[in-house]
C-alpha cells in the first residue's frame, strides 16, 4: 500500500472521537507543532503492549506543543472487537490521555498508507509526513527499548532538524480491511 509519500501532505480528515466529538486534522494542525496520528486497534497485543508507552509520550511531548490522536480504522464487522463502544470502553479502562477516533470508512488509513498496529505517523506543523513506523525498538519490554523512536522523531521534529531514520517497518496487527 502506498499511501502518503514522506515529506508530502498527510490528507486531512474529519471524524468522529469517542469524547462524541468531530476530530479535524486543520484545526490539530493550527493549535499544534507536532501532531502524530497512531493507528490502534482495540484488541492487538502489540497495542496492548505499547498503550502506556503512548500514554507516556503524551504526558512528555505534551506542553512542546505535541498531541497524539490514536485512529481505530479496523473493519468492525470482522473485528467486533474495534466497534464504537468497544472503543469508548478500550479508552475508559485505559484511561487514554489523548483523543481516540473512529476510521469507519477506512478512507484515512488507506490514505496515510497504514498497514498494521500500532503504526505510528507524524506530522511537522505544516501537516507534512515526517515519520512513519515504530514506536520504539522493543514492543515486550519497555525497560528494554535501544531506540525510541517515535520519541526521537518528535524531538529532531520540534528542535527543525530533519528526521533520521523517517521510516521504519511497523510490526503488529495487520489493519482488517472490509
Amino acid at each position: 500500500m502506498a499511501g502518503t509519500e514522506m515529506d508530502n501532505y498527510a490528507p486531512d480528515f474529519e471524524l468522529p472521537g469517542v469524547d462524541d466529538e468531530v476530530h479535524h486534522l486543520a484545526r490539530y494542525l493550527e493549535k499544534f507543532q507536532v501532531v502524530c496520528v497512531i493507528f490502534l486497534s482495540n484488541e492487538c497485543p502489540e497495542v496492548d503492549a505499547y498503550v502506556d508507552r503512548i500514554k507516556q509520550l503524551q504526558k512528555d511531548f505534551q506542553d512542546q506543543g505535541v498531541i497524539i490522536i490514536g485512529m481505530n480504522s479496523n473493519d468492525a464487522t470482522i473485528s467486533p472487537a474495534d466497534s464504537f463502544e468497544k472503543m469508548k470502553e478500550f479508552t475508559t479502562k485505559n484511561e487514554l490521555n489523548f483523543p481516540y477516533i473512529r476510521d469507519v470508512t477506512q478512507d484515512v488509513a488507506e490514505s496515510f498508507g497504514a498497514e498494521k498496529t500500532p503504526q505510528a505517523f507524524l506530522l511537522d506543523h505544516e501537516g507534512k509526513l515526517r515519520y512513519r513506523g515504530l514506536i520504539d525498538d522493543n514492543v515486550d519490554d519497555p525497560i528494554g527499548v535501544k531506540i525510541p523512536y517515535l520519541s526521537q522523531a518528535i524531538a529532531q521534529i520540534i528542535q527543525g532538524k530533519t528526521v533520521s531514520p523517517s521510516t521504519t517497518e511497523a510490526n503488529g496487527c495487520l489493519i482488517k480491511w472490509r
